[in-house]
């Protein structure tokens, strides 16, 4: 799979928009259309990065609520 696939599917499962995931993951949203449109290619790693990056929101996220729900 491209990487520009990879990163639009990566966003699109967030259900941001191009505007709100680029502030989200603080890359350019310039740069996130030129990636998604095939204009330019990102780094290999960086789908990676952003997965492990919205993996690690969600475990923390969860434990918060774990937390929380612990203290009542």
């Amino acid at each position: 799979m491209e990487s520009a696939d990879k990163i639009r599917r990566i966003r699109k499962q967030t259900g941001m928009t191009r505007k709100d995931f680029s502030i989200h993951i603080g890359i350019p949203l310039r740069t996130l259309e030129d990636w998604e449109a095939g204009r330019r290619r990102p780094p290999e790693y960086i789908p990676r990065l952003i997965e492990y990056q919205l993996k690690y929101e969600e475990l923390i996220e969860k434990k918060q609520k774990e937390e929380k729900g612990a203290e009542k």
